[in-house]
């Protein structure tokens, strides 16, 4: 392999790729002449993950005490050091890993600057970031280019921190340039000077060996045989890991008809190993190709193994359950099910490719995606039981806009305000994000600006409800508004109306005595004094009032005898049932009988005022305007 060492074991998980992890560990010993930021790269299949998962089981001083380190090449193993810290970028938008990265160094800060600046003056800092090409919630989105342009070059850029990425080889350049001279190795795991053939052939042969669960097959059970095909195989497969791996679960799924001495029944690329297995079983290896599109087009974790055969044949446009149901021979050796937790009690079985390099290579396959996408999507929207998404798949919810998305059908799906309560509002805002804003409906508008508001708080379905319930009446939008009450929510407030005008100091609930007797609820606005329809507040003139309705929206009252108005009293305020507290960026309202929290209205800016009127409406302004809320009692706690 290449450059080994005589009479040492290989590593008991990567079993080769000397050569790079003599340079990893000469990074983390900080060698004389050691660059400060390696790169490793290589083609997707290549190995990537699983070398640096190695190597780190070589810096983890727990880990270590698993493996016998005197058996291994020493230059490969770096001395008992601190463990580095690993954050991880999967799924994550590049401010979430940023932020992943900060909490990890336990950093208070309020902004991404503060946060460079807080790890510059750290001191050393050793930091490995693997999986940059899963970053971000949706792939449309384009996060690794994100994260590599936002995050990770300003880091290479810090001279104290000792950076370690495993990055696509396309975005190698973005974080090479601009550094010093000899502060940056690349890795590239498809070059000769890092290639591997021996330990190619070394995974094929462990694969093939029925000591490590391979079944007892001619071509396994004898050692001989064993070691001619796995040097073939490892010979095909060049310098890819994946498509020696598929290779054997290819041979070990099917093995009917397997010569152990032809090569060409061997794969050299991943559309190879599809093609040949497919033949091996004497399907059209278009059929494979069309059972896999769900799979390779899907998003986060994986697909719902239910939705898995429904979209197949949305795709394909023919029924496709049978197929899925007796086809997982065929399938097999390029999946593999992954069961999540929901809750402690509450399980779900996910389907997805093997390894991301399958998916871009059946979409590449694909005659058109776009067409591929709009009929998921379709599928996907037809899943919803009664339109209620409340009732619908995770998945379906979090994921529907996504696909929407790559089918040219988003704007035509973001009216619908269930949608926007019921999904993953992470991953519905990195949608809608990358899309011109001009192309969005009202409604969607509404939603990407309430969607920071969304994340930040990471809240129930209820809090979304809650939250754009009021941004809706916000944004002169009240259909929509009512849209979200007619949901299965027992929302903690109405919100009656609102008001944009900047500048608000001051807001307080009071009445208004009418002619006929009944007291009128009013909310009086300190504004400045140029607010047009104010009326002067004081006699210098620096300040003004407005005068509103308290529970019905309308056009700020004029002519108001602002000697008339009359304010709660402290007897009045202290016999309502309902008390106060606030923060900067929150108001909180609790129930006065037994002192547990009613509900809280979080805000995207701080309240500059805030009041509660005896009967329970909730007044609050920030600097760009107010609103009012009528809260409701029903032990119903936006959290």
């Amino acid at each position: 392999m290449t450059g080994s060492t005589d009479n040492y074991a290989p590593h008991p998980h990567i079993g080769g790729r000397t050569a790079a992890l003599r340079a990893m560990a000469a990074w983390r010993m900080d060698w004389p002449g050691a660059p400060r930021v390696v790169l490793l790269t290589g083609n997707s299949g290549s190995g990537r993950s699983r070398l640096l998962t190695g190597f780190l089981m070589l810096c983890d001083p727990e880990f270590r005490k698993q493996l016998i380190l005197d058996e291994l090449d020493p230059s490969t193993v770096p001395p008992e050091l601190p463990a580095p810290a690993v954050p991880s970028p999967r799924g994550l938008t590049s401010a979430q890993f940023l932020w992943v990265l900060a909490d990890h160094y336990g950093l208070e800060v309020s902004d991404t600057a503060a946060v460079y600046a807080g790890l510059a003056g750290l001191g050393p800092l050793t930091v490995v970031v693997p999986d940059v090409d899963r970053a971000g919630p949706i792939r449309a989105a384009e996060e690794p280019v994100r994260l590599v342009r936002d995050v990770l070059a300003p880091l290479a850029a810090t001279p104290s921190i000792r950076l370690l990425v495993e990055v696509p080889r396309k975005l190698v350049a973005e974080l090479h340039k601009g550094l010093p001279p000899g502060t940056t190795q690349v890795i590239d795991l498809d070059d000769p000077e890092w290639a591997d053939p021996e330990g190619l052939a070394l995974q094929a042969e462990t694969m093939l060996n029925p000591q490590f669960l391979a079944p007892g097959l001619p071509f396994t059970a004898d050692a001989a045989v064993r070691g001619t095909l796995a040097k073939s195989i490892g010979r095909r497969a060049g310098t890819s890991p994946l498509v020696a791996e598929l290779a054997v679960n290819s041979i070990l799924t099917a093995p009917e008809g397997v010569d152990p001495g032809d090569e060409q029944q061997l794969p050299t690329t991943i559309g190879e190993a599809l093609d040949l297995h497919a033949r091996r079983l004497g399907v059209d290896p278009q059929s494979l190709r069309l059972m896999l599109a769900p799979l390779a087009l899907a998003e986060g974790q994986g697909l719902p193994i239910e939705l898995w055969a429904p979209l197949a044949s949305a795709v394909a446009g023919r029924d496709m359950r049978a197929a899925i149901a007796d086809g997982m021979t065929l399938a097999g050796p390029f999946v593999q099910p992954v069961v999540i937790e929901e809750d402690a009690i509450t399980e779900r079985t996910l389907i997805r490719l093997l390894h991301p390099a399958i998916a871009d290579q059946v979409r590449a396959d694909l005659p058109r995606i776009r067409a591929a996408q709009s009929q998921i999507a379709m599928a996907l929207l037809q899943s919803v039981p009664d339109q209620d998404w409340g009732l619908a798949d995770p998945y379906v919810c979090d994921y529907i806009a996504a696909h929407a998305l790559e089918a040219g059908l988003l704007p035509q799906l973001l009216t619908d305000p269930g949608l926007f309560v019921h999904a993953d509002p992470v991953t519905l805002r990195a949608v809608v994000e990358t899309v011109p804003v001009d192309t969005l409906g009202a409604p969607a508008r509404t939603y990407l600006r309430t969607a920071p508001l969304l994340t930040r708080t990471q809240g129930s379905a209820l809090l979304r409800a809650a939250l754009l319930e009021s941004a809706f009446i916000e944004d002169r939008l009240p259909e929509y508004a009512e849209a979200v009450r007619r949901l299965d929510f027992d929302l903690p407030w109405q919100t009656l109306w609102s008001v944009p005008v900047p500048g608000i100091s001051k807001v307080t609930t009071a009445r208004l005595p009418g002619a006929n007797g009944t007291d009128m609820p009013v909310a009086v606005l300190v504004v400045p004094a140029d607010t047009p329809g104010a009326q002067p507040a004081e006699a210098a003139g620096h300040s003004a009032v407005l005068v509103h309705s308290l529970v019905h929206p309308a056009t700020p009252l004029g002519g108001v005898d602002l000697e008339q108005i009359v304010r709660p009293s402290e007897e009045e305020r202290a016999a309502s049932p309902f008390g106060l507290s606030r923060g900067s960026d929150y108001v909180r309202v609790w129930d006065r009988t037994n002192d547990e929290a009613v509900t809280a209205l979080i805000s995207d800016s701080p309240f500059t005022s805030v009041d509660l009127s005896p009967e329970g409406i909730l007044l609050v302004a920030t600097a760009h305007g107010a609103k009012a809320l009528r809260i409701h009692s029903e032990d119903s706690v936006a959290a």
